[in-house]
């Protein structure tokens, strides 16, 4: 062993000692994490990612992960010459498109994300668990409403997302009983739910993860995206908000196009009883964990 092996051990150790205290912080709580964004295109980055959440399990924490899949079902509809349209960060959704989102999210991601976990907790018997909004009535959808501004006339308009809905009802007793059962697994969850008379619906999925942080009593919610996180009037990253301060970037126009469901998804989970969301970058390296188990953290903090 050379010395410099030697010392690479030593601050390898330091590094855990400095981190004890926020581990016993988590410890046996909570955490949803909504990993999207196009962090999830990197196969290096999302391996890193999957065994970091297994860290977590193993460390005592109880990660719930919701992922999205934006440019994945981007990239699918234009393979089928289907062009998408947004309306303030929401996908306009027909029936056509709904059907290539189900498959995208609850096929290929979904158990691509549950497998990486599996393998990464190969040694530990740490297993990712598939699912859906769909699965044992997990989340139950009203369809979405909303406005928007005519550019011409300032008049506000009511427009149809299609397909697109709010979660109505949360059931976390699955959930519940996946992270709190004798062997260790971690959820993963496509943000896909059902209407009350049974048609399917895609939902953004920084709001699936907001509703479930909120059903769950999380102590975190992770907002895993390919932003730094919020940033200022200048262009500066915002280290903390409060729920106030959110709701002003948003009314003031800071926050522009897929920022303004993060912040909104934030300030839901908090008054849901979240401690704090962070919007953070999900495709640098060992993002939860500096912000869980280091002083400074990473992104932005959104707390009461």
């Amino acid at each position: 062993m050379t010395d410099e092996t030697q010392e690479q051990g030593w601050a390898t150790a330091k590094t855990l000692a400095e981190a004890l205290p926020y581990i016993q912080i988590y410890d046996r709580e909570t955490v949803v994490i909504k990993y999207g964004g196009h962090a999830m295109g990197e196969e290096q980055v999302a391996k890193l990612f999957a065994a970091d959440t297994v860290m977590l399990k193993m460390l005592g924490v109880h990660p719930v992960v919701v992922h999205g899949g934006g440019p994945q079902i981007s990239a699918m509809l234009e393979k089928a010459g289907v062009k998408s349209t947004f309306i303030d960060g929401l996908r306009v959704t027909d029936e056509a498109t709904m059907e290539v989102a189900e498959m995208v999210l609850s096929g290929a991601i979904n158990k691509e994300i549950a497998n990486w976990i599996t393998r990464a907790g190969a040694e530990a018997d740490v297993r990712g668990v598939g699912l859906s909004g769909k699965d044992a009535g997990l989340i139950t959808v009203e369809k979405v409403t909303r406005t928007t501004k005519d550019p011409n006339s300032e008049v506000e308009r009511m427009v149809d997302l299609g397909f697109v809905g709010d979660p109505k009802r949360v059931d976390p007793k699955l959930i519940e009983a996946l992270i709190y059962a004798e062997e260790d697994y971690i959820p993963v969850i496509a943000p896909i739910g059902v209407s009350e008379t049974g048609e399917t619906y895609n939902i953004n999925a920084d709001t699936v993860a907001g509703a479930l942080a909120g059903a769950l009593n999380a102590k975190r919610m992770l907002l895993l995206t390919d932003v730094a996180g919020v940033l200022d009037a200048n262009g500066a990253l915002m280290r903390q908000m409060s729920v106030a301060q959110a709701r002003a970037a948003i009314d003031d126009g800071v926050a522009t196009g897929g920022m303004i469901p993060k912040l909104e998804t934030a300030i839901a989970a908090v008054q849901a009883g979240v401690e704090a969301v962070v919007i953070m970058d999900g495709r640098r390296p060992h993002a939860l964990l500096v912000e869980l188990f280091t002083e400074h953290g990473a992104g932005t903090l959104i707390c009461e």
